[in-house]
């Protein structure tokens, strides 16, 4: 189940509504996480979305679809659509 809350802004980067996607594990993989926050519809469609350079963990560009997200990690991604948001939880 996922959930659209507003969360408070410490970091400039974080401008919209935030969805905290909770997961049962301590960790989960960036392109894990994009198929499960609805951010990414397939795993061709993460990696793409990686290899161009649309995917940022905390504020920083990230390309590696191995790396471990943490609870109160968050993920953004820009598309045509606009930028989208979505919170490890």
């Amino acid at each position: 189940m996922t959930r659209t809350v507003r969360v408070r802004r410490p970091s400039p980067w974080q401008d919209g509504p935030v969805t905290i996607v909770p997961i049962s594990d301590d960790s989960i993989r960036l392109g894990q996480f994009l198929k499960l926050a609805g951010l990414a519809d397939s795993g061709a469609d993460a990696r793409a979305l990686l290899e161009a350079g649309e995917v940022r963990v905390n504020g920083e560009p990230d390309s590696r679809r191995g790396r471990q997200l943490r609870k109160g990690d968050v993920v953004e991604v820009d598309d045509p659509r606009g930028s989208n948001s979505a919170a490890v939880g």
